[in-house]
């Protein structure tokens, strides 16, 4: 069975070859949103494996604070897909128990790398 993946990036076009290029990889697509609202939604609704979220997102919260939240909820983890990986950031989503950081602009085979490397840590820690 494919591991689903939830998707929150709020750049149209790179949500667009995120999709697929996951798909192609062979992961399901358990939902694309933009906002951290959508996201915390998405993830409750659709019970991801994993979660590659944006920190810069469209609406008042951004994908860290998002991540924590759905990291609390539902314990699904995140893999940090941004051009914004301060320390400062890095710190602020320790909560959120990361399964990575992926430094934009990435390439498709790195984010493909990343979801694998994520899914098979959950796996080993089931």
């Amino acid at each position: 069975m494919a591991e689903r993946v939830l998707l929150i990036e709020d750049d149209f076009l790179v949500a667009t070859q995120i999709e697929a290029a996951l798909i192609d990889a062979g992961f399901e697509i358990a939902g694309v949103g933009s906002s951290a609202d959508e996201a915390i939604e998405l993830a409750s609704s659709r019970q991801p494996a994993l979660c590659v979220m944006d920190i810069r997102l469209g609406g008042g919260r951004d994908g860290i604070e998002a991540a924590i939240e759905i990291f609390k909820a539902h314990g699904i983890r995140c893999i940090f897909a941004t051009a914004h990986a301060d320390p400062e950031a890095r710190v602020r989503a320790e909560k959120a128990a990361p399964l990575g950081w992926l430094q934009k602009p990435f390439s498709m085979a790195s984010l493909v790398a990343a979801v694998r490397g994520g899914v098979r840590d959950l796996q080993d820690r089931n």
